[in-house]
């Protein structure tokens, strides 16, 4: 099979041009630019040093092209993105300790496991509370200043100087 030469409609021409700048994603404006570099005659070695790529990635790039046209590199790969089981009971853990705030995360493990019959380590349960936004505060006592009444019941008091 040959290669596959990159020549863009007057359509995805402007596509590209607008979106290589401007589009949210780095991995996909480093796409366009790829697709846009083999459009101006680079060959895909050329590409992929003036993009910072490997060869592998500029050819995985217009095979994604070819597959799947312009529509296939504008989107974003979101890959495995895991889910924990605690969230489908964000808001009840979220309202239990809103209600009755816990000390320590041993404590908040504890009451998660009692609410949803799930048992996670303390890293992972501070990770997912952090994720839905309550975080960690050090509470301490105020100190309140001594009372003045020490010295009163010191039992040596200096003695003050007079006269004779």
């Amino acid at each position: 099979m040959g290669w596959l030469r990159i020549s863009l409609t007057d359509d995805e021409q402007r596509i590209v041009n607008a979106e290589r700048e401007s589009h949210p994603s780095a991995c996909v404006r480093r796409r366009l630019l790829v697709l846009w570099a083999l459009h101006c005659g680079l060959k895909r070695e050329q590409a992929a040093q003036l993009t910072g790529l490997a060869v592998s990635s500029v050819q995985r790039i217009v095979s994604l092209y070819r597959d799947g046209g312009l529509d296939a590199l504008l989107q974003q790969e979101r890959g495995y993105v895991p889910v924990s089981e605690l969230a489908q009971h964000t808001d009840v853990i979220r309202q239990s300790l809103e209600q009755q705030p816990v000390r320590t995360i041993a404590e908040a493990c504890q009451r998660i496991k009692d609410l949803t019959g799930v048992e996670r380590r303390p890293t992972q349960v501070r990770q997912f509370l952090k994720s839905i936004g309550l975080k960690w505060q050090r509470v301490r006592v105020i100190p309140v200043p001594p009372k003045k009444v020490w010295l009163s019941t010191w039992p040596f008091r200096p003695h003050s100087w007079t006269k004779n």
